[in-house]
């Protein structure tokens, strides 16, 4: 496919997004340290043109889902970052009021629907969201983000073989970072190029470079025509890295520093911002001034988090069991 040409009002999108994601995810790091946010908690940082890309390939009214590391896709769909930050705090005002934290964001306003702690386990919910789609004649569809380690689930097997018996319109996304927690995919399977696997389910599947915001726009906006017009699922891996480890519990020292540093030297964000700069669509002066207004909405997110209540206990059922809740006994 020929390199298409995207437009100022674009760049400029994906570099306040991307960059939005990276300094959220630097705040959440250095709160995490003064145990601010507790439980797990899995940086987006590096891996930020995945979601740019892809949402300016869909619609606001396409459905997204994921797995824990959420952060970048939660914030990417428009979920603010003052509910993001108030549900890592786990305040009532977070995006799934306190209940869920780090790895379980929802939001039904912005078709965000998590956010999954369990390997894998939301690649048939994927699906499912894909089949209602379809079932009420929409032309919406559903993109389901995975990790490397999450396609050695048996559910994903399970889930490909109906999506194309059904021709259920889902973008099923592995984002392909190098290392499922500390292990390599080298170690975990002979067949190294991902992608593959969706070819014996005869979907349409293929390699991504995941460190640039155009390819990844190019492959979903071929991946969501092939959606609308009924056609079926489509398997992308997205070949990106982390320049964290898997959690903040996580030392990675499995790497070595010649590979992080090999990555950083292809960082989206540096590479949208010299696209700018190059095309005189902006200076210096306003980076700086973006720079400034992201930094302004980190810190009002924690300032907001900080002067949230947290959940009363009362409310622990609440949005789990249906009301009222036969086993209380008052």
């Amino acid at each position: 496919m020929a390199e298409k040409k995207f437009t100022k009002e674009t760049y400029k999108q994906w570099f306040e997004q991307m960059l939005l994601i990276r300094r959220f995810e630097e705040k959440c790091a250095q709160l995490y340290g003064q145990q601010k946010i507790k439980g797990f908690c899995h940086l987006y940082i590096g891996q930020e043109a995945v979601v740019a890309g892809m949402m300016s390939a869909i619609t606001k009214e396409d459905k997204i889902i994921t797995a824990y590391r959420d952060h970048g896709h939660a914030l990417a769909a428009g979920i603010s970052a003052n509910e993001v930050m108030a549900e890592l705090y786990g305040k009532v005002t977070g995006c799934s009021k306190g209940n869920g934290g780090s790895m379980h964001l929802f939001s039904k306003e912005h078709n965000f629907y998590g956010g999954h702690g369990i390997v894998g386990g939301q690649i048939p919910l994927g699906a499912g969201i894909a089949f209602s789609e379809q079932y009420n004649g929409t032309k919406n569809l559903c993109v389901c983000f995975m990790g490397d380690g999450a396609v050695r689930q048996g559910a994903l097997n399970e889930t490909f073989n109906m999506a194309m018996l059904w021709k259920l319109p889902v973008i099923f996304i592995c984002e392909n970072n190098g290392y499922a927690m500390g292990t390599s995919v080298e170690r975990t399977t002979n067949v190294q190029d991902i992608y593959k696997l969706g070819l014996a389910y005869e979907m349409p599947s293929k390699a991504v470079d995941g460190m640039r915001c155009e390819t990844v726009h190019e492959a979903l906006e071929e991946a969501a025509e092939r959606a609308r017009n009924g056609e079926g699922p489509s398997f992308l891996e997205i070949r990106t890295y982390r320049y964290r480890g898997h959690s903040m519990s996580d030392p990675a020292k499995y790497r070595t520093k010649e590979e992080v540093e090999d990555y950083k030297n292809q960082d989206p964000i540096e590479r949208v911002k010299n696209t700018l700069l190059a095309n005189n669509w902006l200076n210096e002066a306003d980076i700086e001034k973006i720079e400034e207004n992201i930094a302004d909405i980190v810190n009002e997110s924690v300032n907001f988090s900080e002067q949230s209540a947290y959940p009363e206990a009362n409310d622990l059922y609440k949005y789990v069991y249906q009301e009222p809740y036969p086993f209380i006994i008052e």
